[in-house]
């Protein structure tokens, strides 16, 4: 009975260094290009720092990639969350939605946090400090409904 678990927890190791050679693609770019949001539209400071420490790491190209997505395969998992992320809405790549899709997107920012739908709960064991106080989504929701009232307003002229 010894023999097998010594021999299962070789296998087991040996499995682990293995999977260390299956990396998932990580990007990460400091710049801001011209689709990002923060060149399509007014981001007052206040909300940037907010969409900064509680939204770019899985909603922009500008993810910080903790010690731990460095190993399988939890790195499998942050990866998939990223891209999954950046798939359902990426401030970095803002221009390149349309223009109603856009819109969309920003009530559904406020909708998301009001409902403590975002960050997501499983980030915020990692993260805490991602957390949204109530004054943070305040603002965010401020700022929000600014934006759709200035689509609004274009979209009438």
């Amino acid at each position: 009975m010894k023999k097998i678990i010594k021999i299962f927890l070789i296998f087991l190791i040996i499995a682990f260094v293995v999977i260390q050679f299956f990396r998932p693609e990580r990007t990460s770019s400091e710049a801001y290009e011209e689709n990002h949001i923060t060149k399509m539209m007014n981001v007052p400071d206040n909300v940037h720092q907010i969409l900064k420490h509680s939204c770019f790491d899985c909603h922009s190209d500008h993810t910080v990639w903790p010690w731990y997505s460095n190993i399988a395969p939890v790195s499998w998992l942050v990866a998939k969350d990223v891209r999954n992320g950046r798939a359902k809405m990426n401030f970095s790549q803002w221009g390149k939605m349309p223009g109603s899709k856009r819109e969309a997107r920003l009530e559904a920012i406020c909708e998301e946090i009001k409902e403590d739908g975002m960050p997501l709960k499983e980030y915020l064991y990692l993260h805490p400090e991602a957390k949204l106080s109530p004054d943070e989504k305040d603002i965010i929701c401020r700022w929000v409904d600014t934006e759709l009232k200035k689509l609004e307003d274009d979209d009438e002229k």
